[in-house]
């Protein structure tokens, strides 16, 4: 049986080996600023005023102060006027591109209208409700989008066992996200704004991007306040001017460690250029990026063929993506014994699969492993055997 698309961790294979033309070739800084929502989707709405506006105001204006203040570094917005963007889109613009950075920009909501200050995030595990309920608004755009279903593998952005696909996700550029994230929000205490914090959450617009990437909440505009405060010039220029402020700080500190690479490999020979060369790129890996692509596919793609699943659930019908049984969890599904049986995951040892499993203990308490050997399923014993050797 071959993987299909809807594995996400096979996307993010594909997001990573596209990039690896990117790392060895250093060439133009580019950031992507993406202005969140647009067209027919407003995002949140003030008393006055709709989301898509003001963060398209703020996206423009800190593209410009970019160009202004780094005249080497290009500048590829993912909409310049209010039109609707899908948000896999953002994505693959940002990925064509070539980026080095992405930005996506919005501004929040909150049901207390005392609720005020900024905040960043990079993609991650929702630590607590009120992250996951800001994820879950911001995800909700693809409720607009044609075949969302899809193209989104059965993501429902209202649900939250939805968001437990995401645990599979290993973003290599986590630790400069993270460090970027806490630059800006340091700018935007610097100018006043109350901060909120670094976050993480599971925003789709970031899933697949294949550089470090942040999502900014410039502020509330359930707040009558901080709304009056973003939909004036004055607001929208030192909002820009904070994002410009940390952008500078990432650029500069970014310029600083390849002039160190190209330095180091210099120094230490031609033995070494290729092995220097990618770790000249912007992932900042603890290891060489042949490594840690070596050893993400150690654990996706087993060489010995063999391939562990976790069977979740089984029906005499096929079930659709957003059948109830499913609880929202994206699965592989085979037909055997007049059953359609339906799995999760793709592991290289059984150990792996069973930590996961026990994960799932609540919503599929009857899930247990099984295992396939170049696409054919074969006894789990057998299985264990042949993946040690």
């Amino acid at each position: 049986m071959q993987n299909r698309s809807i594995s996400l961790l096979f996307i993010l294979l594909t997001s990573l080996f596209g990039t690896i033309s990117y790392a060895a070739s250093p060439s133009t800084f580019t950031v992507v600023i993406d202005a969140g929502h647009g067209g027919k989707d407003p995002g949140t709405l003030g008393a006055t005023v709709k989301e898509k506006d003001i963060v398209l105001a703020v996206a423009l204006k800190f593209g410009r102060l970019i160009k202004q203040n780094h005249p080497d570094v290009k500048v590829v917005y993912t909409r310049s006027t209010d039109v609707f963007i899908a948000l896999d889109q953002r994505a693959i613009l940002a990925n064509n591109s070539k980026a080095n950075l992405f930005i996506s920009i919005h501004a929040d909501h909150a049901e207390t209208p005392g609720v005020h200050g900024a905040s960043t995030f990079t993609l991650g595990q929702n630590r607590t409700r009120e992250n996951l309920e800001i994820a879950k608004r911001e995800n909700s755009v693809i409720l607009l989008e044609d075949n969302y279903k899809q193209r989104y593998e059965g993501f429902d952005p209202t649900v939250a066992e939805s968001y437990i696909m995401f645990e599979f996700m290993q973003d290599n550029y986590m630790n400069q996200s993270i460090q970027f994230a806490s630059t800006l929000q340091k700018k935007f205490v610097a100018g006043g704004r109350k901060d909120r914090g670094v976050r993480q959450d599971i925003f789709l617009v970031l899933r697949c991007t294949s550089m470090p990437s942040v999502l900014v909440e410039l502020g509330f505009l359930s707040n009558m306040n901080e709304e009056q405060f973003l939909k004036s010039e004055d607001g929208q220029n030192k909002m820009a001017d904070n994002l410009l402020r940390g952008f500078t700080d990432f650029k500069n500190d970014y310029d600083r460690k390849s002039t160190n690479r190209t330095t180091s490999t210099k120094r230490n020979g031609s033995a070494n250029t290729k092995k220097n060369d990618l770790s000249n790129s912007q992932e900042e890996l603890d290891s060489t990026f042949e490594e840690t692509k070596a050893n993400i596919i150690e654990k996706a793609i087993p060489n010995t063929g063999i391939e562990f699943k976790i069977q979740m659930t089984s029906s005499s019908i096929k079930l659709s993506p957003n059948n109830k049984k499913l609880k929202g969890v994206p699965m592989d599904s085979f037909f055997e014994n007049r059953l359609y049986k339906y799995t999760f995951g793709s592991f290289s040892t059984f150990e792996e699969a069973n930590r996961k499993r026990m994960e799932f203990k609540n919503s599929f308490p009857d899930a247990f492993v099984i295992a396939f050997k170049d696409g054919q399923k074969i006894p789990i014993q057998e299985a264990r055997a042949l993946s040690k050797h």
